[in-house]
């Protein structure tokens, strides 16, 4: 198991000020005095339970796994995980589905690797050689795995994220986005079993892309992959909707710029179905007027081209989402995928970055936040759990939303992954902790510990 220490490093640097009125919440923040974690941040049970309290716990476990439809009865009890946020403004988060780790799939996917990486080289932190400046604190992991699933969802709900923007690139099998597509489509029973909305981002730079089998037009093309979205995603009860209608967001478009381009792609849609389109931030008027709304980026002028875009084209938006993330450092070049391209830095600064974009989206008028991003680990905006940094990026977000839940809940999702893994095969132990992840859905964290300690005691590896 990972050894690990539990810090408040997060908590001691500031403190949340939160403003009920217009339903604002304001973190005061003084930077640490260091970018990063010194040593790789690890996982450390906060409390050791004797070895009586845990015979006691496994017996009883076993005992209720002996029972007849057990698992089932305490599911159907755990439908949900109803999460309690002191600040209604609602928080989604960008999220990269295209990893592929050789443990899970066989070999190591792109997003890992790019041209010169190879993740089978650890160095002497234990670190995997990956395409990133920044490690996650679980390793290289493949979007595919349901264990993931349970672990990124769980970690969301605690921090008061209440959905996902998948980045999608089309339904056409190839280069590696069927790969994509279908492991979106791996995550949506999870999501919905913890229920976290999601919605979909459209790459339109796929429709241009041709092959000998579809030789299809870019609209026919673009045509195609909306009725995909239309005819599988729209039909779960968790699909984003804002002011009882679908959204979809368009990484732009770049390529498919004329009005006329989305009427005819919009004729998809049926007038029951019909959903707004979001594009990226001061293109939207010279598009069609299915484009209601539009989103916001990471940026190398930071605020200053949040400040100018609320005060230049929002007013004019149906929806208007906001941005907020950690810093932007990409890996493309030295990953040898760009010529410099994105080759601009904006430092995390401490995480006074993340909490400067955290606060101007809550004062400005953005409908909701898409937190940029999850998972992209190759232009470095992550915030989820890594090496570097821990939980400290959740750790902010439980104070912005309001979640009565901390680092220790936190780190308790983190074990149970890691638990997972030390644990492959072994049938009962597998059964034990998805029993485990039914008391995280009800917040019982301690008898999740309590199992994880018992499995580690009791079970051989």
């Amino acid at each position: 198991m990972i050894k690990t220490y539990l810090t408040k490093r997060v908590k001691s640097l500031f403190a949340l000020m939160c403003i009920l009125q217009l339903a604002s919440c304001d973190i005061d923040y003084e930077p640490a005095p260091s970018e990063a974690r010194t040593a790789p941040y690890q996982l450390e049970h906060n409390t050791i339970y004797n070895d009586s309290v845990l015979k006691q716990v496994l017996d009883e476990e076993l005992l209720l796994l002996k029972g007849q439809n057990n698992l089932n009865i305490l599911a159907k009890n755990n439908s949900g995980m109803d999460i309690y946020k002191s600040n209604p403004k609602k928080v989604y988060v960008h999220y990269l589905p295209w990893f592929q780790s050789k443990p899970h799939d066989g070999y190591w996917g792109q997003h890992w690797t790019m041209t010169n990486k190879n993740p089978d080289n650890i160095d002497e932190n234990g670190n995997n050689e990956i395409a990133s400046y920044f490690n996650p604190l679980i390793g290289p992991y493949s979007s595919f795995d349901s264990h993931l699933h349970e672990y990124h969802f769980l970690l969301m709900k605690l921090s008061g994220i209440d959905g996902i923007i998948f980045d999608w690139y089309g339904s056409r099998n190839i280069h590696d986005y069927g790969l994509i597509k279908n492991a979106t489509e791996k995550f949506i029973p999870r999501l919905e079993s913890v229920d976290l909305d999601f919605s979909i981002m459209y790459e339109d730079r796929v429709a241009y892309i041709n092959n000998e089998i579809e030789p299809n037009s870019p609209i026919e093309k673009a045509k195609e992959d909306f009725n995909y979205i239309k005819n599988t995603y729209f039909k779960s009860v968790n699909y984003l909707t804002f002011n009882n209608t679908k959204l979809i967001s368009v990484f732009g478009p770049h390529y498919l710029t004329q009005a006329n381009d989305w009427n005819q792609i919009y004729d998809v849609f049926s007038e029951e179905n019909k959903p707004s389109l979001i594009s990226l931030w001061g293109l939207k008027n010279s598009l069609s007027n299915h484009f209601t709304g539009e989103f916001l980026w990471v940026a190398p002028d930071h605020l200053l081209a949040q400040d100018y875009y609320y005060s230049t084209f929002a007013e004019s938006n149906e929806i208007t989402i906001g941005s907020t993330y950690p810093g932007f450092k990409s890996f493309y070049s030295e990953g040898g995928w760009s010529n410099g391209s994105n080759a601009w830095t904006l430092p995390r600064n401490d995480g006074l970055t993340f909490v400067e974009t955290l606060n101007n989206s809550s004062y400005e008028s953005a409908d909701f936040i898409q937190i940029i991003t999850w998972n992209d680990f190759g232009e470095g905006t992550i915030i989820e759990p890594t090496k570097e940094f821990g939980f400290d990026y959740l750790i902010m977000l439980q104070e912005y939303t309001g979640v009565p839940y901390d680092e220790e809940d936190l780190a308790t999702a983190a074990r149970l992954y890691e638990c997972r893994k030390k644990y492959p095969n072994n049938k009962t132990a597998q059964q034990l902790m998805d029993r485990s992840y039914l008391y995280m859905k009800a917040f019982n964290f301690s008898r999740v510990n309590q199992i994880i300690q018992a499995i580690y005691k009791y079970f051989p590896i």
